[in-house]
């Protein structure tokens, strides 16, 4: 017996649930495929539980700066680890909650339990199920990577999908602000994926203040005894866990991609559009992390309404994406917005740039990190940005929005910059910007 459809999503994460919002919008006959746990990467092991974490450190880390205030007794302050773990297993069971009652319980029969198998391109298996669909999108999301060589420690190797089930913090791990030694290493020499080296380079000095960092070397674990021993070139670190953030691989294993006929790439993936999400010329899309093109939420719920879209309309359209944009939610943030330094330096644009040195950075004692932003020499229209800033969250979505909006720099001075604010350091990069250009009308 086969079932047939006019939709089949492969996965229920972020991207899976916003295809088949979209799906419903044309047709009723589909099915949303899901094996393993439910609840969105996001929800269960990423965005949420992580930010709660960050946000008891850096409460917590902020002692030291309310040290300098006329608050007493912040040098008393401390954490139960245990309970702030709770605290963070709570939440986070309270996001994945509501989108499993929200979402997929709602669905009924179109929801199948189980791990999704490629028999031919319009034809999956499901356990004894087979289910023909006229279109398909695969939404099967990334999972971490530990290196093969560290599986024999595996117990002691935390990732996003276990780090969060801890009862208790270990006193040596890479957790800033919880009262933990951290030492931090990476095979290179940018962190948080910056490119532009000024910008890095004030990451790298406002980190290592905090807790060794050693770049350029690529990481070597050893067993000893209930420790593992860390090497990188002449460092040397002896911890007692090692939280792997080293990359995700896409879940495509159990899916069979090589029964579709069309070449795959060396992570198994097969060739598609960013502007369709169509895979080769099949009646096939992929959407967010697993495709690997910009593994972030917001991108995945706009791929998944792109694929949900083309898989019930025709012709398939293209759509323009997004002003890319990334957040790193250290403190200080660290921002890349719009087109990448590497991408448009041999271009040569105009560079702006300000520390943040303004009265509000030396209220909050953040008065650390800079931004650099970049515009088209000839037009003056904003192209990008690189930060490593207190509050960049939400400078980045300035910044991002601006771009999308084809803003010049003459556009944005123009605009009002409240007193006093962390946006008049972003006002001062623009001053900076403006320097490049002879501009005939006057900016007041």
């Amino acid at each position: 017996m086969i079932r047939k459809v006019d939709v089949a999503v492969i996965g229920g994460g972020t991207a899976g649930i916003s295809a088949v919002s979209q799906v419903r919008k044309a047709t009723d006959n589909f099915v949303l495929i899901n094996g393993g746990p439910l609840g969105t990467t996001c929800a269960r092991v990423g965005c949420m539980p992580s930010k709660v974490m960050i946000h008891i450190a850096n409460d917590y880390h902020r002692r030291h700066a309310l040290a300098q205030t006329p608050l007493e007794a912040a040098a008393e302050l401390y954490v139960d680890d245990g309970q702030a773990m709770a605290r963070v297993r709570s939440l986070r069971d309270g996001f994945v909650k509501g989108t499993v009652e929200g979402f997929i319980k709602p669905l009924g029969d179109k929801f199948v339990d189980g791990y999704a198998e490629f028999i031919e391109p319009t034809l999956l298996k499901i356990h004894e199920t087979h289910i023909r669909a006229d279109h398909i999108i695969i939404a099967t999301g990334t999972r971490p990577i530990i290196p093969e060589p560290w599986a024999s420690f595996k117990e002691q190797i935390l990732t996003t999908d276990n780090v969060f089930e801890q009862p208790n913090l270990p006193k040596r791990i890479g957790v800033i602000g919880l009262g933990v030694n951290v030492t931090g290493f990476d095979t290179l020499e940018q962190i948080a994926g910056l490119e532009n080296p000024d910008v890095n380079q004030s990451a790298v000095e406002i980190f290592a203040g905090e807790f060794p960092i050693h770049l350029a070397a690529k990481a070597q674990i050893e067993q000893h005894h209930d420790e593992l021993l860390i090497t990188a070139g002449q460092a040397r670190a002896m911890v007692d866990k090692v939280l792997v953030s080293v990359g995700r691989t896409p879940n495509v294993e159990r899916l069979r991609l090589d029964r579709l006929g069309v070449r795959l790439d060396d992570k198994g993936l097969p060739p598609f559009s960013p502007e369709t999400m169509q895979v080769a010329d099949l009646p096939m899309f992929i959407a967010g992390d697993v495709n690997g093109y910009r593994p972030i939420l917001h991108e995945a719920v706009h791929e998944g309404k792109i694929a949900g879209y083309n898989a019930t309309h025709k012709p398939i359209t293209p759509f323009t994406r997004k002003t890319p944009l990334s957040i790193a939610f250290c403190e200080p943030n660290i921002c890349s917005v719009g087109a990448t330094w590497n991408n448009i330096k041999d271009g040569n644009p105009a560079v702006g740039a300000a520390a943040f040195k303004s009265g509000r950075a030396r209220i909050l004692q953040q008065e650390h990190g800079i931004i650099k932003v970049y515009a088209d020499r000839d037009s003056g229209r904003l192209l990008g940005a690189d930060m490593v800033a207190p509050q960049g969250e939400h400078l980045g979505h300035l910044l991002a929005w601006s771009i999308q909006n084809r803003q010049t720099v003459f556009d944005l001075l123009q605009l009002p910059f409240y007193h006093p604010t962390i946006e008049e350091t972003l006002q001062n990069a623009f001053k900076d910007l403006l320097s490049h250009f002879e501009y005939k009308e006057p900016i007041i």
